[in-house]
């Protein structure tokens, strides 16, 4: 799921931002950006991002001067990349006018005359605020979660009320079945009918288009849906699976339906389920 957050802490006069984005993803696909003196600390701000489970994260942290602090200029970093920028500039026929302005706004042409590396004491202040806004991305994707789920609900719903309106229609389904048989029958002028046989044949052919299992069995996935999404937290492979056989259902009923009106429901469920299939595809 998406997710965003923000946050500030201040060590000693430096001020630290951290912004966390998240995007749907099957797995858990880090990056992780952080100024030189922090490398160190790399690995335990993933082992902290591993909370989030799933997604597609980007972690960006910045830092910011203080006043009083002093940086020293990296000058041959800097003349290093106005030369491949010149360069290249050159070559693609672009202006190169505001290269060497952008090139000091780089924050890793300047070095801090400060600890190259994090600190221990330093580390314990910035490590709650990457928790922080680790809390505040949870926090965002669980709202996102509810929000789909209230979603999920609504379709599922729909489907239902849908499926519950076939019955009013199979009476009528079932004495046209009968009546076009033996209107068949007329018009090809065939006499002498074994009644018992025509019964049998009448009623084998009404139950290759009677729909009471499918009709169970969608009621149940649909039952069965609303309890994955109840009692499971990490539910949306399970979800499509479900999705899927419910869809398995009502395309069966549609074969079988033979009547107008029972079609309309199947069309209108199955637009209801591939909106649940779109939904899918952001908790899976």
């Amino acid at each position: 799921m998406t997710g965003f957050a923000k946050q500030q802490c201040t060590i000693g006069d430096k001020k630290i931002n951290i912004e966390i984005k998240t995007l749907n993803s099957k797995q858990l696909d880090l990056n992780v950006k952080l100024p030189s003196a922090y490398r160190s600390r790399e690995l335990d701000i993933r082992q902290q991002l591993n909370r989030l489970e799933r997604g597609k994260v980007d972690f960006l942290l910045t830092e910011e001067l203080g006043t009083d602090d002093t940086a020293t200029l990296n000058t041959e970093l800097v003349a290093l990349r106005y030369a491949q920028a010149s360069e290249l500039a050159a070559r693609i026929g672009a202006a190169a006018t505001d290269l060497f302005p952008t090139l000091l706004r780089q924050p890793d042409v300047w070095a801090s005359n400060g600890a190259n590396e994090l600190s221990d004491s330093d580390w314990e202040q910035l490590s709650p605020a990457i928790e922080a806004a680790i809390d505040k991305v949870d926090a965002f994707r669980s709202h996102e979660g509810d929000v789909l789920e209230a979603d999920f609900h609504r379709h599922v719903d729909l489907i239902e009320k849908l499926l519950n309106a076939i019955p009013q229609y199979e009476q009528e389904r079932i004495t046209a079945a009968r009546e076009r048989i033996e209107h068949y029958m007329a018009d090809f002028a065939i006499k002498d009918v074994d009644r018992n046989r025509l019964e049998q044949e009448i009623i084998y052919y009404l139950e290759k288009l009677d729909i009471t299992e499918e009709k169970v069995r969608l009621a149940k996935h649909i039952d069965y849906f609303r309890n994955v999404m109840a009692t499971e937290a990490t539910c949306g492979k399970k979800l499509g699976f479900v999705a899927q056989e419910m869809g398995r259902e009502i395309n069966t009923t549609g074969s079988k339906a033979n009547h107008v009106e029972i079609q309309k429901l199947v069309v209108a469920m199955k637009d209801e389920l591939e909106k649940i299939k779109e939904q899918l595809g952001n908790i899976l």
